[in-house]
């Protein structure tokens, strides 16, 4: 999302595909779901994508609260496992096609190396993203 041209949020690689502003409210909708799960009461809901900057704010929102529920003291409802293995994998599917469609779209993203990146608890907001770790 960092450094998306306007047109991104619009840009569709064919008929049949996905929006990237489609695949980011999917991707909000997983981390809510990701959260229902968390706390024992699966809830599935089907949003309308929101215009970009809305929706890449509602991205930050719902990943916000899930990592602080998963921070918190909180009982999980499930075993971690299961939380990465569906929600969490599926938005990560999503997160390398969003990857792919910026590269179709003229503006790829800069490569990065997520072992070395400055990785914290907590750091999950637009404004708080640590500097990039290029490759080298």
């Amino acid at each position: 999302m960092r450094d998306a041209p306007s047109s991104f949020a619009t840009f569709r690689a064919g008929d049949e595909t996905r929006s990237p502003e489609v695949l980011l409210a999917h991707i909000g909708d997983l981390f809510d779901w990701a959260l229902t799960i968390a706390k024992g009461a699966q809830v599935w809901h089907n949003s309308t994508p929101l215009p970009w900057d809305a929706e890449v704010a509602r991205f930050f929102e719902t990943l916000t609260r899930l990592d602080n529920y998963l921070a918190s003291d909180s009982e999980l409802a499930c075993p971690p496992e299961r939380l990465f293995q569906g929600p969490i994998a599926d938005a990560l599917t999503h997160i390398g096609q969003m990857a792919m469609l910026r590269r179709l779209a003229g503006a790829p993203i800069k490569g990065e190396n997520y072992y070395r990146a400055d990785i914290a608890s907590g750091r999950v907001t637009a404004e708080q993203t640590a500097p990039r770790q290029e490759f080298s």
